[in-house]
């Protein structure tokens, strides 16, 4: 038996874990239309956990750490939990179509998969930077959000094919150790080695070099080149995470979701401890930014985990579960394809109106959520998904 095999054919076939995509809809819903309404309400209000929200929804200028720098490396870690569950589904179904007449090996099959979905979110992500109102190659970003999901999400399909748990590890390290060791000991003309700021690190010099079109911040893309391979052991984390909670015979689901708390705190510490010589910092998407972030998303997820799919309590994530499976399609309709907001003043402004002055964007916000809502309840009702 394949290596392959090995590592798929070994899990029996599980539920989808409810868990998974609540805590995708959570994740996302901060995007689609959470941060506005946090920060209407901290504005209104000036209520001071409002106002503290309102503050971690920001991204930190350089180096440090916010709820808002955390929510991208949890989508990437989510992609990398659903990773075993998704796989373990496609290698049966080409076995089995493999033994009866189909010709080729079942690896290259799912390559073929993994490498048209790669291209998909990097398409995708062009057309969420503006792709379709083209200006001409020097004005089109091509770096984006979904593209360096679809990236890492590849590579780190592609070891977790070929390796078994030894080897994923190593490769997680070592993905790690290099990314941190090039970074401090390469220079980078003019500036040096170890330079860490916006125009002086190695990693923004690489995309000054090689990365066509505009970059997001003129002399550095936080989607850059060089940063997505540190993003491979964010998925990683998250496979790990998901061969633990396939794994039946050797730990109960309450023992598997307090090993990923474990695990989760064990990493929050590595990463402060390696943020004295390698600042946590989401634009390089640095080692020990990998290391903390990926411990709050195992606390994310054992959270989610133990309330829903141990506990059984799951009726008040349904909501999430809307967003969380439809979550490329809200968040491309979110970043532009459709105008919440328009439809927001059409159907609740005759109200609003009514509102105090300061409290007016408020309701509005909230009116986006409400509508948002509704589109994704009418998709997920009708079992109308965007799969890629």
């Amino acid at each position: 038996m394949n290596e392959v095999a090995m590592n798929t054919t070994a899990a029996p076939k599980l539920p989808r874990l409810q868990s998974l995509d609540a805590l995708r809809g959570f994740d996302m819903f901060w995007i689609m239309s959470g941060e506005g309404l946090v920060h209407a309400l901290a504005k209104a209000s000036g209520w001071g956990p409002a106002v503290w929200m309102s503050n971690q929804l920001h991204h930190t200028d350089w180096n440090g750490i916010t709820f808002y720098d955390m929510i991208f490396p949890l989508f990437l870690f989510i992609a990398g939990v659903s990773m075993p569950y998704s796989f373990g589904k496609q290698l049966a179904v080409h076995q089995v179509l493999e033994a009866w007449q189909l010709p080729g090996t079942v690896k290259w099959k799912v390559y073929r998969s993994i490498i048209r979905r790669t291209l998909i979110l990097l398409l995708l992500g062009m057309v969420v930077n503006g792709l379709l109102r083209f200006e001409g190659w020097e004005q089109t970003r091509f770096a984006s959000v979904l593209g360096r999901i679809g990236l890492a999400w590849c590579l780190a399909a592609f070891i977790y094919l070929n390796n078994g748990i030894k080897g994923q590890l190593l490769w997680f390290a070592g993905l790690l150790l290099g990314y941190w060791a090039v970074m401090m000991w390469v220079p980078v003309p003019g500036y040096g080695a170890g330079v860490l700021t916006m125009e002086g690190s190695l990693e923004s010099y690489i995309d000054r070099l090689l990365l066509p079109g505009k970059l997001h911040d003129g002399v550095h893309d936080p989607e850059g080149i060089l940063s997505t391979l540190p993003a491979v052991s964010s998925a990683l984390l998250g496979v790990f995470a998901g061969q633990l909670l396939q794994w039946q015979n050797r730990y109960t689901p309450a023992r598997k979701g307090v090993l990923l708390v474990a695990a989760g705190i064990v990493l929050i510490l590595l990463g402060s401890w390696w943020n004295l010589a390698f600042p946590i910092n989401k634009r390089l998407w640095t080692s020990s930014f990998v290391l903390y972030v990926g411990g709050f998303s195992l606390l994310f997820l054992a959270v989610f985990y133990l309330t829903i799919d141990v506990a059984g309590y799951r009726k008040w994530a349904t909501p999430l579960v809307w967003i969380g499976t439809n979550s490329i399609t809200i968040y491309m309709a979110a970043e532009g394809l459709i105008n919440f907001g328009h439809t927001s003043r059409y159907l609740f402004g005759g109200v609003i109106q009514y509102a105090p002055a300061n409290w007016q964007p408020v309701w509005y916000a909230a009116g986006i959520v409400v509508v948002q809502l509704a589109f994704l309840y009418f998709l997920y009702r009708n079992k109308w998904f965007l799969k890629i």
